[in-house]
């Protein structure tokens, strides 16, 4: 059985997060869709300060800067999953993330990039946090962006 912290939002606070808005997509696709109790949240890509962090893993970000950049994507995705069931208590389990990480074809630490996102998410959600993940290197990312993110959530 997955339990969530007392109150999430109170975890964030203690955390010193604010939840974004939900970005204006850059393309054809919505933000997110649920279908039954999922929740599909469209990949984000990494920003700071509302600019896409550009580069690749292995060539000009370190494997550090990509783990702190999808930590703010986990974030993101948060606002964006707030936004889809107005209230992050009623997660029931973070299901799934996809990660596609910018990389080199000799850069092989994708999965500790993606600890960023993964690590954040299990902070604020507890045990209903810890969920499965696929963490990919590709050769680029819309806009030139070091990480994108998905996730899938179970709601109550």
């Amino acid at each position: 059985m997955s339990t969530n912290p007392a109150n999430v939002y109170d975890k964030l606070k203690t955390l010193n997060i604010t939840l974004p808005a939900v970005a204006t997509p850059a393309a054809a696709y919505v933000p997110f869709v649920q279908t039954g109790n999922l929740v599909f949240v469209s990949g984000h890509i990494a920003k700071k300060d509302g600019k896409v962090i550009v580069g690749q893993l292995g060539k000009n970000i370190s494997t550090e800067e990509g783990k702190a950049a999808a930590r703010a994507i986990a974030i993101d995705l948060m606002g964006t999953l707030h936004a889809a069931v107005g209230d992050l208590n009623k997660v029931k389990r973070i299901v799934k993330l996809m990660s596609l990480v910018n990389s080199t074809a000799d850069f092989t630490e994708q999965h500790l990039v993606t600890n960023g996102c993964s690590e954040l998410l299990g902070e604020v959600f507890g045990d209903a946090g810890k969920h499965a993940r696929s963490a990919f290197g590709v050769a680029q990312i819309p806009m030139g962006a070091c990480v994108e993110i998905e996730l899938i959530a179970e709601i109550q």
